[in-house]
């Protein structure tokens, strides 16, 4: 697409996009915004002809509207035309392609364009039966043979977003090339109108939702069940799903709050649906709190992710992903789980030392679970954005329900034993070290500060971090043997401490993620695990003061 360059082309080009799109809402909304231009009103036109909203490794994702700079039925016609160019010409002509959708406002109508597309250039269009979380969408793609899977989902994005994430026959995300050589193709597609469309495919049957339920129950041994439970799925789509997975696996129905039970696609409890922003848990543990639960769980809206809370002596916490990770892990080591433990770079460091004690082997990735997902004979992988794969064999990819009963399983199993979560967590920091995570999130309002930002980090890096000499500096753009290159910054630090600098992909922030490690003396006088973290905690506090000031240029506690 060439970018409008004056007010006249622009018009021209709203003009000519209103022309060709199919849906009355956003070709009368984009008429609406040529009319106010025209009458020299103030609009955001120019923004959405920025550019085309940009196909990458996870899809697109944008707001919803019109024009070529947002999620809407051309962008997705086009998108859809672009990735059946894409399969025909890595030889899958005549295959079929399964696509899922989630409750998101027009993710059934998305979901249908691409069906209607894929049928049009001689694929099959197996269409998911019902709003479902994207990890069955995942586990269809392989057990139906597909040759590629989409998912129609902004994950956890607000409301006002949607997105289209794309993945091939093995049932992962697409990795460069890929994402590039669609992007081709999508920009070489012609007019909508000579666009061959067909029918709107079949519905697969339950029953793939089923099989998908049985496997993921199955993951889950003999054992207690005795574990009181409040579950929210943030007005998102793994209600049902949980429901029915945690009652095949026996045990008794989950509190569900009542607020967020059903889909929703404008997310009214909440102002940012991902379990991670402050207040989004809020009900779940005021319910928690009344019920005199065990454990908290949520999944984000796709169901993709796992949130996990657990009662302290202060009321009730959020776990850290890469705390839920680390159970997770220690809980499938502990059946003899084999093969590699994989995370990502910015995810914490403990997994590896963990894997190594259990004789496994350990790999870290770049972020993302499009590359997680292939690492070779992976037994469990995790990132710190409470993402994790535990039955790899059959969703290559992150899967919040799974991970959910898996918790809960451990859960019960330390409850009969008269433990908690946070015993078990003490266990591995005494055995391993306490390894504490945390980030620190620079906002930029001027774009081209941030690669000036990483370019002064690069030819000045830190000596010291928090009392810490910097022992080491990697330049992750320069790649290793181990991993590919991107754009980031490796330091590592004096006993153990670590922090990672990258740009964010999804917004204008770097974002730094800082581990320190402090060895648990247990004893009379050593104070434990609870001693490290609040030494751990200062040590986290002190490095964040220093990034903040000496990176960033910004006042201690700015």
């Amino acid at each position: 697409m060439i970018v409008p360059t004056d007010q006249t082309d622009l018009l021209e080009a709203a003009r000519a996009w209103a022309a060709e799109d199919p849906d009355e809402q956003t070709r009368a909304e984009l008429e609406a915004l040529v009319a106010a231009a025209e009458r020299g009103e103030e609009t955001d036109l120019a923004d959405r002809f920025a550019g085309t909203l940009e196909f990458g490794t996870a899809g697109l994702r944008g707001a919803l509207g019109a024009g070529p700079n947002r999620m809407n039925r051309v962008v997705v016609t086009r998108a859809a035309a672009g990735l059946a160019a894409y399969l025909l010409d890595t030889g899958h002509r005549g295959g079929s392609v399964v696509i899922g959708f989630d409750a998101r406002h027009n993710s059934d109508v998305f979901a249908r364009d691409t069906a209607e597309v894929m049928t049009g250039a001689g694929f099959k269009a197996l269409v998911m039966p019902r709003t479902l979380p994207t990890p069955v969408l995942a586990f269809a793609i392989r057990e139906l043979g597909c040759a590629a899977g989409v998912m129609v989902t902004a994950s956890h994005n607000p409301p006002q977003d949607n997105g289209y994430k794309v993945y091939l026959g093995d049932g992962s995300q697409i990795v460069p090339p890929a994402d590039t050589e669609i992007a081709a193709r999508i920009a070489a597609v012609g007019p909508l109108a000579e666009l061959p469309r067909g029918d709107a495919g079949r519905l697969v049957s339950e029953e793939i939702v089923d099989r998908y339920l049985d496997t993921a129950a199955s993951l889950a041994e003999d054992g207690p069940r005795d574990l009181r439970i409040v579950y929210t799925p943030l007005h998102g789509v793994g209600g049902t799903t949980v429901a029915q997975v945690l009652e095949t696996a026996g045990f008794d129905a989950p509190h569900i709050v009542e607020q967020q039970e059903h889909p929703d696609p404008d997310f009214p409890t909440v102002s940012f649906p991902n379990p991670e922003e402050p207040g989004a848990m809020d009900l779940a543990m005021a319910l928690a709190a009344e019920q005199k639960a065990d454990l908290v769980v949520a999944n984000d809206p796709d169901a993709d992710r796992c949130a996990v809370a657990v009662p302290d002596v202060h009321g009730w916490r959020m776990l850290r992903g890469d705390e839920v990770g680390a159970l997770l892990a220690h809980h499938l080591l502990a059946r003899g789980r084999q093969g590699t433990y994989a995370n990502s770079i910015v995810s914490s460091s403990l997994l590896g030392k963990m894997a190594a004690a259990a004789g496994q082997p350990h790999e870290e990735t770049l972020t993302g679970f499009k590359w997680i997902g292939r690492v070779e004979g992976l037994a469990f992988g995790y990132e710190e954005a409470l993402g994790y794969c535990c039955d790899p064999e059959h969703v290559k990819d992150k899967d919040g329900v799974s991970a959910l009963l898996l918790v809960c399983e451990l859960a019960a199993q330390a409850k009969a034993e008269g433990r908690g979560l946070t015993d078990i967590l003490d266990d591995i920091a005494e055995r391993h070290g306490l390894h504490a995570t945390d980030q620190l999130s620079v906002r930029f309002d001027d774009l081209a500060a941030i690669p000036a930002t990483m370019d002064r980090l690069r030819a000045a890096p830190p000596t010291t971090l928090g009392g810490l000499a910097v022992e080491r500096v990697e330049d992750l753009s320069e790649g290793s043997a181990t991993l590919p290159p991107t754009d980031g910054l490796r330091y590592t630090l004096a006993e153990g401490a670590r922090v990672i600098v990258r740009p964010s992909g999804t917004e204008p922030k770097v974002k730094c993620y800082l581990e320190v490690v402090v060895p648990v003396e247990t004893g009379t006088d050593g104070g434990g695990a609870d001693a490290a973290r609040i030494s751990a905690a200062g040590r986290l506090d002190a490095i964040k003061a220093d990034l903040r000031g000496a990176a960033f240029g910004q006042p201690v506690g700015g």
